[in-house]
């Protein structure tokens, strides 16, 4: 059921307003130079607001705000009991603003307000009250020694994290970073895409309400190559957390080689096979998930299932119910809860996708291509695209497209099947529907991916670490494993 009717969200869009300005410690205030960007709603191509454009010096202003605030204490040296507490009103707070952050993701990102409702808002609200409920159930270790020695081991914040995150989830990345880095007690500098800062300025203004201290929550806008790389670059940060793509991730490795070799902890590109045996009974639940997987969010996940490998035998009925399927996942308005996807971020992230389909149609079967929205002002809208690719090794099956775009793969064994899912530079995610458990087992152990959802897609919780292997990058979000990256392990060893 939708949460509202389009008529209901249009009005609700008319009362909305906008943070554009940076937050550092505790105060909203304008970029050191006064120069600001356009924040686009992509869906209309019209200017929402501008926004403060920060730099490397804002960088610095930030990064003494924050040290200043983790070395006074007040934040750091509370009681894991009392941050949580603090954490839990701000989860709530994201809820009681449900409407507002719904709007503000769909407007920046061209999302369906329905999905910001129902998933995003509601996901991230739940990981941030999870993460807080955690926070002081976790128990520092005494280890064993000889007599009359007390070695303890503590684990302790890292001090000021930089976390920056991608435009395709803005608030609930931004929160499966900041959650688990202000629960363990650092002060935290927040950069989210140039494409969709507005929720994030208005998490910051909520902190202030939760009573998160000035300086230990900072959100500072701006471009990844200037203040992303700032960032990346400041000797006064400690850890950096990032989400995006793999090209970016591997220059915040540079970055930190370059500074003061900083931690970094990435999550980036994914090119996630979804394996379809004959032995699965329910094709018709295999092929409708497939649509989800691939199409979900128009295919702006970087864990997508995109790549749909098929058993031989079953290919032609399988691709007959997910062409059905796919007639389901048309763009359309993003505050029309009807639309099941909305549009792409930008005008320059739809000539991307749209070269990848171009060039797929040159060398690729093309057996399938959706209809499309017309909006007169923008091209941002992509239709659901199915390429058949009988060996899995075109572009279109090993690049992240990141658009709602998939190809199938046809497999006559399992063997072959693993061979495919593996012959890729990514591990982030897979799938695998099989009747049979001992397959399931067999081919979620052989296949290279940090999560496996078997007979389902893309399995998610607050509970579970979510994070690849190989060009995918390292370090787990989620779960108490996300605690490790911004804690270190001090040892304590008294002799008496």
């Amino acid at each position: 059921m939708s949460r509202h009717s389009n008529k209901e969200w249009l009005d609700i869009k008319k009362n909305l307003s906008f943070h554009n300005q940076a937050f550092i410690g505790g105060k909203f205030c304008n970029s050191v130079s006064s120069e600001t960007f356009e924040c686009i709603n992509p869906s209309t191509g019209k200017i929402l607001t501008k926004v403060a454009n920060c730099s490397e010096q804002d960088v610095k202003k930030a990064v003494k705000c924050a040290r200043a605030a983790f070395e006074n204490g007040n934040w750091s040296d509370l009681s894991p009991t009392e941050r949580k507490s603090r954490l839990l009103k701000l989860s709530n707070l994201i809820m009681d603003n449900i409407d507002e952050f719904s709007l503000l993701d769909s407007l920046d990102m061209g999302k369906p307000v329905e999905d910001c409702a129902a998933i995003d808002v509601p996901g991230a609200s739940g990981i941030l009250q999870w993460t807080a409920e955690a926070i002081d159930k976790i128990s520092d270790e005494i280890s064993p020694t000889e007599k009359r020695n007390l070695a303890m081991v503590k684990r302790v914040p890292l001090g000021v994290v930089g976390a920056v995150v991608p435009w395709n989830f803005p608030l609930d990345m931004a929160i499966w970073k900041c959650a688990p880095a202000l629960a363990t007690g650092n002060s935290v500098i927040l950069k989210p895409a140039e494409q969709s800062p507005l929720s994030a300025l208005k998490l910051a203004e909520l902190s202030i309400e939760a009573g998160i201290p000035d300086g230990v929550f900072n959100v500072l806008p701006g471009y990844g190559h200037v203040t992303g790389k700032a960032i990346g670059m400041n000797y006064g940060i400690d850890c950096v957390a990032f989400t995006g793509s793999t090209e970016i991730g591997k220059k915040f490795l540079e970055y930190s080689s370059m500074s003061n070799m900083k931690q970094i902890w990435l999550e980036c590109g994914g090119k996630s096979p979804n394996i379809i045996f004959n032995s699965c009974k329910k094709l018709e639940e295999a092929a409708s998930m497939a649509a989800q997987g691939a199409f979900f969010n128009q295919g702006e996940v970087c864990s997508a299932n995109s790549r749909i490998l098929v058993q031989n035998n079953i290919a032609e009925d399988f691709i007959d119910l997910l062409m059905k399927k796919s007639d389901n996942w048309l763009p359309g308005d993003p505050l029309n809860p009807l639309s099941k996807i909305g549009c792409v971020v930008s005008e320059e992230h739809a000539k991307k996708v749209n070269k990848f389909i171009d060039k797929a149609k040159l060398d690729t079967d093309l057996i399938y291509e959706g209809k499309n929205f017309s909006h007169s002002n923008v091209n941002t809208f992509i239709a659901p695209t199915i390429f058949k690719d009988n060996d899995g090794n075109k572009e279109i099956s090993q690049d992240e497209v990141f658009g709602p775009v998939a190809s199938i793969i046809p497999f006559d064994t399992q063997e072959e099947a693993i061979s495919i899912a593996n012959n890729t530079n990514y591990g982030l995610a897979a799938s695998v529907w099989s009747d049979d458990l001992s397959e399931a087992h067999f081919v979620a152990d052989k296949v290279h991916a940090g999560t496996i959802s078997v007979n389902s897609m893309d399995a998610l919780s607050p509970m579970t670490p979510f994070g690849g292997f190989k060009e995918s990058g390292f370090g787990k979000d989620l779960s108490l494993h996300s605690f490790d990256k911004y804690t270190g392990l001090k040892t304590v060893w008294v002799k008496y």
